[in-house]
């Protein structure tokens, strides 16, 4: 399980700096589920390195894919009072 928060974990970073305004909800999704397996994972002794990666991983692409979605809803608001 920790393997697969790790992914989980890079996919959503990749996600948020990449594709944050289209598909910002996707990558915190996935952060979400890598945060849940990784905390899983912590509890196989011999994957609780990876695991703990998985889970520092998700939790940074949680944080940069919805802070980045709100950032571009915000602007998309902005230009639609203004405009």
């Amino acid at each position: 399980m920790g393997v697969a928060a790790l992914v989980l974990g890079i996919i959503s970073i990749i996600i948020g700096i990449f594709f944050a305004g289209a598909l910002g909800w996707a990558g915190a999704i996935l952060a979400i589920i890598g945060i849940v397996l990784g905390a899983l994972g912590k509890k196989n002794p011999e994957s609780k390195g990876i695991a703990t990666a998985g889970m520092v991983c998700s939790i940074i692409g949680l944080i940069l894919c919805l802070l980045l979605y709100i950032a571009c809803a915000a602007c998309v608001g902005a230009a639609v009072t203004l405009g």
